[in-house]
């Protein structure tokens, strides 16, 4: 019996006040930033999302389904869940048998953007390569036995990028409970296609009524008919609608009581990549806790080997980190500090099989990036060449007591431990 309940345990039908925040979500205008003199593309994803699923089947390339992930999808099933609804990420469904079909995904991707250019813009002269250097934030391709996707994500300063992922198969799709949804958004895409079309086979009525010059009372009830008529289909369509989310952890409803109460938890921990420790440190600052402390541990030493073994190199590890604070923390500075300690702490708590200096290293260099932090938010002076050592001798065995130098071709400041919750035992070692 249990075999046959699983399936149905995935899936979920949306309410209809769930539907109505997909709505918002799929019609809200975004911003693409261009870079230098490229203008500010205005799209709506329901648009994007249209146009380049159409391109891609006149493409001869299959779109099985497309769906809304992440962040957003977390946002549309409960709104105030506390993790930062930012990128809008969108996966096509699709199959890529061949090499090439890679390069066909790409340029339909960056013609579709040129429709989306404002209409004084001669477009004839614009290159594909003009489009990506000027609207993509980055581009990544992964093809293996088990993973064969590619992602473009599109610019946008204020930390919500559109993110566009063709997926004929991918291993992972999650990494925690709280960011497993997926929803399913072809019949919400098809009411908008049908209310489109049938708003544009009115206004032609319209211009044909016109053209024959009927007497103005019938023009006005047109008019009338104009405005309400698509509104209302559009609105009851829309609320009669099923739209369907699944859960990629397996269990719908556990995973949205771990949504709603703040619970971390996960399925086949050894699967995650090495930014699932990155994604994890930021659920802990957002002050998520885990369903389970028994497994936290097992999971945390999990996730800082896969760290360390997708990133070796240590500044292969600022680099990631550092990218991970530009694109999670916009308008949320002041939780950087607390970001990188905590990541710190986990680090240091967890790893176990590294050898000691390739742990020190990092350590330093997070304890390093936490001050640049501080710094940048003038809480200490700019520390970009600051050279930190410990307060020499006989405060060294008073735990309580973490004076830190800071050398900056001036005299010494000395600063207490209270603006930096630098201990003896959590400061560079």
């Amino acid at each position: 019996a249990n075999m046959t309940e699983r399936p149905a345990r995935r899936f979920h039908n949306l309410t209809i006040e769930q539907v109505r925040t997909l709505e918002q979500v799929l019609t809200e205008v975004i911003p693409i930033h261009g870079r230098g003199n490229f203008p500010t593309l205005e799209v709506k994803p329901k648009d994007i999302i249209h146009v380049v699923k159409e391109r891609l089947v006149e493409k001869e390339i299959t779109v099985r389904d497309i769906r809304l992930n992440g962040s957003t999808a977390s946002h549309v099933l409960v709104k105030e869940n506390g993790t930062s609804y930012k990128d809008l990420d969108i996966i096509f469904g699709v199959e890529l048998p061949k090499q090439e079909d890679f390069q066909i995904v790409k340029e339909v991707v960056l013609d579709c953007l040129l429709d989306f250019l404002p209409k004084c813009v001669n477009k004839d002269k614009i290159t594909a390569l003009t489009m990506k250097d000027a609207y993509v934030q980055k581009m990544v391709k992964v093809s293996t036995e088990h993973d064969r996707w590619s992602l473009i994500s599109l610019s946008n300063n204020s930390g919500k990028n559109v993110e566009l992922k063709f997926v004929n198969s991918m291993r992972r799709q999650f990494e925690f409970s709280v960011d497993s949804f997926q929803i399913i958004l072809d019949h919400i895409l098809e009411s908008y296609q049908d209310s489109e079309r049938e708003m544009a086979a009115m206004a032609k009525t319209k211009k044909l009524l016109e053209q024959i010059k009927e007497t103005q009372t019938k023009d006005k009830e047109l008019q009338a008919q104009d405005k309400t008529l698509p509104a209302q289909t559009q609105r009851s369509e829309l609320l009669s609608l099923t739209v369907v989310a699944e859960s990629m952890y397996g269990d719908f409803e556990q995973a949205m009581d771990h949504l709603r109460y703040r619970l971390i938890a996960t399925r086949k921990p050894e699967e995650i990549r090495g930014g699932g420790l990155l994604k994890y440190s930021n659920l802990l600052v957002r002050e998520f806790k885990p369903a389970c402390e028994t497994e936290i541990k097992t999971l945390e030493r999990y996730m800082c080997s896969r760290f360390f073994i997708d990133f070796p190199d240590v500044n292969e590890q600022q680099r990631k980190i550092e990218s991970y604070l530009r694109n999670h923390f916009i308008g949320e500075e002041k939780s950087k500090y607390d970001y990188l300690m905590t990541l710190r702490r986990v680090i240091n708590e967890s790893t176990v099989c590294l050898m000691g200096h390739e742990r020190r290293q990092t350590l330093n260099m997070i304890t390093i990036l936490a001050l640049k932090v501080l710094g940048e938010q003038n809480i200490i002076p700019n520390t970009t060449n600051v050279t930190c050592y410990y307060q020499p001798a006989p405060y060294m065995s008073d735990h309580n007591f973490s004076n830190y130098y800071i050398a900056h071709g001036q005299p010494p400041i000395i600063y207490h431990p209270y603006p930096l919750h630098i201990h003896m035992q959590t400061g560079l070692v």
